[in-house]
């Protein structure tokens, strides 16, 4: 059939088409990159949409079409009413072909939900009797609609609760309703009869000859899902499913023996999605440990000989282990951190000492406290269990504090105006480098009165200390801002040392040591005077121009890499969109 061919011949775009999840996260962490089964959702989607056009399952002439079907539905509601068990409602309008209907098979008619069932009806029941209660969040937004349930009495939940029965279909009418389709066929309730969450629409189907399961398959298919949005009423953030659009939409219904078909086609086509899915995440998650273990065992090589088989062993597979953005992530993180215990790039033992260089920085720092009054200070013995990177040769350990003037504006929040001095705060100093959005500023008085613990300039270091924490960036703003509260300025007594430092900042090694410094539950924080304590690894100068030379060159190539990936993801969403489109047009 077309519809095995359409999953059959695309089964790449369905298992490979991803997008990314937003997570607020800095880009860096194990998780940050983590991808969405886009194709496999498509996937879903058509199965759904092709079931009630009549696409998913033959026909069979054999069938009792749906015209009798809706005959003796009639029928049965008549008799409803005349036992007076339901009140007589108005007539719906007949469906018209001028309501964007699409041609349905031999047999299938159309309905509306109001024609064919009680719109939330009213249950009657003793106050002692046990019923079911399901509130909202035990309504799954699975395809089978399953929902759990709590035991109370009807007493309890018959007044300002929406009543259902064994058999009624619901879903949610508030927002993010027709995101995330949460509604359910209500089944094996207590003895019977439900009550659950104001916020749901109940359609209850008369007599025996629906299939509600299929009535929950239109609910959940894209043609209701996305008309749905547009029909939506009330303000942002608390719109609402209009009762008249969830019993007048338009309703394809098939003889009562082919909806019992597409659902037990649907079902066996949804196990078939949850063991590609399951399959794209082992193999994702196989894909991520093995470049984690590749990546560490080479920052954990012992000796040279080891570093070089290691780094062998990844070039000889680069091509298949760096095909995702997180395995490209895993591989700049690897970068920086190999820069950072040096080994990067070779030691020259022709190098300056780093020695020689902290000499200078000492020399420096003495006369800014003689001649400027610089206060930041720092102690100047490490003790061997302090050093968190083994040292290469050349190369010195100096506290934080001792290599910059720390500007830092902690405990005061100036006024922002609409427009005036820039003002860079915490949200604006990104993982290496600084965003100009969001924009904020404050008055041209303001910025006079404010910025009198020093001014960054072009070239210093700016330091998250909180929300986020550790994030690092060189200033490359030419025109004068201003510096808020959470950010600190590292000017540095030579700035030659900006761009390793920010590298080193970046390693998974420097970043340990904040996170065993900080404090806070809540927003994880480090103390200024905690910061300038803290060990760094210096190089010679010579050694990191080549670090920061081979970084940059290895980060464009990963760039690269990952705008090409990010370019092919484009191309199969697209794919899987079109797909879609094109069988259901």
């Amino acid at each position: 059939m077309k519809m095995v061919n359409l999953i059959t011949n695309h089964i790449d775009i369905w298992t490979t088409a991803q997008t990314k999840k937003s997570n607020g996260g800095k880009g860096r962490g194990k998780n940050s990159n983590e991808q969405n089964s886009y194709g496999i959702k498509k996937l879903r989607e058509l199965i759904l949409e092709l079931a009630i056009r009549g696409k998913l399952v033959p026909q069979d002439p054999k069938d009792e079409p749906a015209s009798v079907l809706l005959k003796n539905i009639a029928k049965e509601k008549e008799q409803l009413i005349k036992e007076g068990k339901i009140k007589k409602q108005k007539a719906l309008p007949q469906v018209s072909e001028n309501e964007g209907l699409f041609e349905m098979p031999i047999g299938w008619k159309w309905t509306r939900l109001g024609s064919i069932s009680q719109i939330n009806p009213r249950n009657e029941a003793e106050d002692n009797l046990t019923v079911s209660f399901v509130p909202m969040p035990l309504i799954s937004a699975s395809h089978t609609g399953e929902h759990g349930q709590e035991i109370r009495t009807w007493g309890e939940v018959k007044k300002g609760y929406t009543h259902f029965a064994d058999g009624d279909i619901g879903i949610a009418k508030i927002t993010p309703c027709f995101e995330n389709s949460k509604a359910a066929v209500f089944r094996r309730l207590e003895n019977g009869i439900g009550a659950g969450t104001t916020e749901l629409h109940i359609a209850r189907p008369f007599g025996s000859t629906l299939d509600p399961r299929y009535i929950l398959l239109f609910l959940k298919a894209p043609r209701f899902l996305y008309v749905g949005k547009t029909k939506m009423t009330g303000t942002a953030g608390q719109k609402r499913v209009p009762k008249d659009f969830f019993s007048k939409t338009p309703l394809p219904l098939p003889p009562l023996a082919e909806q019992h078909r597409i659902v037990s086609k649907v079902d066996e086509l949804m196990v078939l999605c949850d063991k590609l899915e399951q399959e794209q995440t082992d193999s994702n998650e196989n894909h991520q440990v093995l470049v984690e273990t590749l990546l560490s065992t080479l920052a954990n090589a012992a000796n040279q000989r080891k570093f070089t088989k290691a780094s062998q062993r990844i070039a000889n597979y680069f091509d298949t282990l760096f095909t995702t953005e997180q395995s490209l992530d895993q591989l700049k993180q690897s970068v920086l951190q190999l820069a950072a215990i040096g080994k990067l790039v070779s030691q020259n033992p022709n190098d300056e000492p780093a020695s020689v260089l902290l000499e200078k920085i000492a020399k420096e720092k003495a006369r800014l406290i003689e001649e400027e009054g610089l206060r930041t200070k720092a102690k100047t013995q490490i003790d061997p269990d302090e050093e968190y990177i083994n040292r290469q040769p050349g190369w010195e350990y100096c506290r934080l504090g001792n290599l910059a003037k720390f500007i830092d504006y902690r405990g005061r929040t100036p006024r922002k105006t609409e427009f005036g001095v820039p003002l860079i705060t915490a949200k604006n100093v990104r993982f290496g480098h600084i965003s100009r959005d969001p924009q904020e500023f404050i008055s041209e008085d303001e910025y006079d009165i404010w910025m009198t613990r020093g001014f960054p300039r072009v070239g210093d270091i700016l330091f998250t200390t909180e929300a986020p924490l550790g994030n690092v960036a060189i200033v490359d703003i030419q025109e004068k801002f201003a510096l808020a509260q959470r950010v600190i300025c590292f000017q540095l007594h030579d700035p030659n040392i900006a761009p390793f430092l920010r590298i080193l900042i970046m390693s998974q090694s420097f970043q340990r040591q904040l996170i065993d410094k900080a404090t806070g539950m809540t927003a994880t924080g480090i103390k200024s005077a905690k910061l300038k304590e803290i060990p760094v690894p210096i190089p010679p100068l010579a050694e990191q121009h080549r670090i920061v030379a081979k970084v940059d060159e290895l980060m464009f190539i990963s760039d690269d890499l990952k705008d090409r990936l990010t370019d092919i993801q484009t191309t199969k969403v697209q794919l899987a969109d079109s797909i879609v489109n094109q069988a259901v047009s």
